[in-house]
């Protein structure tokens, strides 16, 4: 026994320690700037979206930088954080079904609330001060789901490493000027905690609205006296990224959603985007990594394309900020890219739409869109490009900004007063039941007996409000945030998101009373080089996986020459259904499957 090789003892032992080495490596962290290179906070506030007057304008420093905005920059900065792992949803006939599942990790309130997640830094870099937080979502669980209102990001930590001593304190008007003992660090923009101060109103988490020198800094305060603080105890911590672990994972773990959180950023946002992790709990056998991968979206690089052949996948303990640029308009959508047929068949899918500039314009709409022929990112070429997705239309109609649209039409045809996402997706039970027994997967023999609208079938898609399933930790959770009702105005306009992420079927949706005009297929306007606009009325509309279509429902039966609903639909229920009565059930008994209604009222 003596006489073994040194390296037959020592190799096991070192693999164990590098498996030790790489398993601490990681960890977790989330990214929201308040300012980059594209949209730094000196030239505007990126909290809110700026009007369009048109395209941003880049300069170049010198014959050897980068060409950067100097004025009249476009967008703003968007943030969301996402858990991966799994869950349990609850269909229309009781039946619970286990999910390998993304859950939200920021804009707790707005996801339960059935809203996008997606938030500006100042909401997204807050520190949460409410009530200790409980396992499970604490927008059930903290103050009975009544009042909890936190869309920051959960576990966010101030930086304690870069603590420092506030020397004095005091507030002018809405102006609150710090003195630190030594330089702060801190730029314009930079998110920071104050604490230790009296009156308490000084004490908080704020933005640095001026960086005067490398020691004072001020920010914003709009409530409190004009007064000097008591700054004994006092301390400035920035927010950095820096999170406490323990209550993403006590959020994280069993909070899947489906559809997964919603996404919603505006056309020139950079939005950043950290997934998270926290593994599977009810199959702990599993090193399952995740990823993101927005199907059919221009991404920034590559590198953020989340198929892990060319990008990069998360594994469990670690976390990953995914960086877009938003240059088109659209509804897309995105899932996981690992195992596709499998981590998307257990609901690893969601949809995340861009808002156009279109918007945020207060004159002309086809003035505005010529002016976009500006921006090389979005310059609509019809000599050159075959593929241009948003050429000037044939016609001025003469429509003016002020209003909600789809695309940057040009001419107003893609208005609407009120917009529904609705994602379609089935399941295979017997899948999701191996899927969690540690059973092989039956790939080949999968098929799909639920169908979903938003994650539930019907009738829990007319059901207001999120739906609450109880997992294996015993908190109960909003598995399934997204209701499915469609309620337009009497004589209004509604806009259907719609994308398929059925794994193994082709889906139709009908419409009977209120036709449906068909604008864009593919985050595509249907649209020719010449500007004539393709749109088509139909009754149904049949989409394979990985499609997607905005509907436009119109309640006016006729409109006039300026737009005006002159004869309304009759008010009522309508519905939005299946023609295959073999999608119309909850796996082949009673009612449930791809249906909802549409409410005039």
């Amino acid at each position: 026994m003596f006489s073994r090789k040194p390296y037959q003892v020592w190799l096991p032992i070192l693999l164990v320690c590098l498996a030790t080495v790489a398993a601490s490596g990681q960890s977790f962290m989330v990214q929201c700037p308040t300012t980059t290179i594209t949209h730094p906070s000196t030239l505007h506030n990126n909290n809110s979206e700026p009007a369009y007057v048109g395209p941003t304008v880049f300069t170049a420093p010198s014959n050897t930088t980068f060409l950067r905005p100097t004025s009249r920059v476009n967008g703003a900065i968007k943030c969301q954080q996402i858990s991966g792992g799994d869950g349990y949803a609850t269909m229309g006939d009781g039946t619970q079904t286990y999910l390998f599942a993304f859950g939200p990790l920021s804009g707790l309130a707005d996801m339960a609330a059935g809203k996008p997640g997606t938030q500006f830094p100042d909401t997204f870099n807050q520190v949460y001060s409410g009530p200790t937080l409980q396992p499970g979502d604490p927008a059930t669980t903290v103050n009975n789901g009544g009042t909890f209102t936190y869309n920051g990001a959960v576990g966010l930590m101030a930086d304690l490493d870069f603590n420092s001593q506030i020397i004095s304190i005091r507030k002018i008007g809405n102006t609150v000027t710090v003195r630190t003992a030594t330089a702060h660090g801190l730029s314009v923009g930079s998110r920071i905690t104050i604490t230790g101060v009296t009156p308490t109103f000084f004490n908080g988490t704020f933005t640095v609205a001026t960086r005067p020198s490398t020691v004072t800094f001020t920010y914003t305060l709009t409530t409190g006296a004009n007064v000097f603080g008591n700054v004994a105890n006092a301390m400035v911590t920035p927010l950095d990224g820096h999170v406490d672990p323990r209550p993403i994972m006590d959020i994280g773990v069993l909070n899947g959603n489906i559809p997964a959180p919603l996404m919603a950023i505006d056309e020139d946002d950079e939005f950043f985007l950290t997934l998270t992790n926290v593994g599977q709990i009810m199959r702990p056998d599993l090193f399952e990594q995740h990823t993101v991968h927005f199907h059919g979206y221009p991404n920034a690089s590559g590198f953020y394309d989340g198929v892990p052949d060319a990008s990069v996948a998360i594994n469990i303990g670690g976390s990953f900020t995914y960086y877009y640029l938003a240059p088109e308009a659209g509804t897309y959508f995105w899932h996981c890219h690992i195992t596709p047929p499998e981590h998307l068949q257990m609901g690893m899918v969601g949809q995340i739409y861009v808002r156009p500039r279109q918007n945020r314009v207060s004159g002309s709409l086809y003035a505005s869109l010529q002016q976009q022929q500006g921006d090389p990112r979005t310059k609509c070429d019809t000599s050159a490009d075959i593929l241009c997705s948003n050429p000037l239309p044939a016609v001025n109609t003469g429509a003016t900004g002020g209003g909600k649209y789809a695309y940057d039409d040009g001419d107003g045809s893609t208005a609407y007063d009120v917009e529904y996402p609705l994602q379609i997706h089935g399941f295979d039970p017997n899948f999701h039941f191996v899927g969690m027994t540690f059973n092989p997967e039956g790939f080949a023999e999968m098929k799909d007996k639920y169908f979903l609208l938003n994650g539930r079938s019907y009738p829990d898609t007319v059901t207001a409000g999120p739906l609450q399933t109880m997992s294996a930790d015993g908190a109960m959770h909003f598995s399934q945030p997204l209701p499915s009702i469609i309620s337009i105005p009497s004589g209004g306009r509604a806009l259907l998101r719609i994308s398929d992420l059925d794994v193994t079927e082709y889906q139709t949706l009908a419409s009977l009373g209120i036709p449906m005009k068909v604008i864009a297929l593919n985050a595509r306007l249907l649209r020719d080089q010449a500007g004539h606009n393709l749109y088509y009325n139909t009754n149904s509309i049949t989409m394979a996986g990985g499609e997607s279509l905005d509907v436009i429902l119109d309640a006016c039966a006729v409109r006039a020459s300026n737009g005006s609903c002159t004869t309304p639909i009759k008010s009522g229920t309508y519905y939005l259904y299946t023609p295959n009565l073999d999608h119309l059930s909850n796996d082949a008994e009673n009612f449930g499957g791809l249906m909802t209604e549409v409410r005039i009222n």
